[in-house]
């Protein structure tokens, strides 16, 4: 099970048991709507801060990897480079002989 799926159902537990303590909470209709608005609101903005910090972890992630692929394929590159000078040079001593 993914963290993801774990927090949003934690997220929604959560959620639910407020609102039902608040709906048995003897208060007028109208103040429980505004609680029951403002503690949503407020697991809104939980649930975007999480979302955004885990957008923050991908795409540092998405940067160490190509990062990670660009060192590679320059190394990659020098190889060949390298095998292709060797190679050069040894078709050339066997051409000389």
């Amino acid at each position: 099970m993914s963290i993801g799926k774990v927090l949003t159902g934690i997220l929604a537990g959560v959620a639910v048991g407020a609102t039902i303590g608040i709906l048995y909470a003897p208060d007028k209709g109208t103040s429980t709507r505004k609680k029951i608005s403002q503690k949503g609101n407020k697991y809104v903005e939980d649930l975007s801060e999480k979302f955004n910090d885990f957008v923050d972890s991908v795409n540092k992630k998405i940067e160490s990897v190509s990062d990670e692929v660009s060192r590679m394929a320059h190394n990659g590159k020098a190889k060949v480079e390298e095998v292709e000078k060797e190679l050069t040079t040894a078709t050339n001593s066997y051409k000389t002989k």
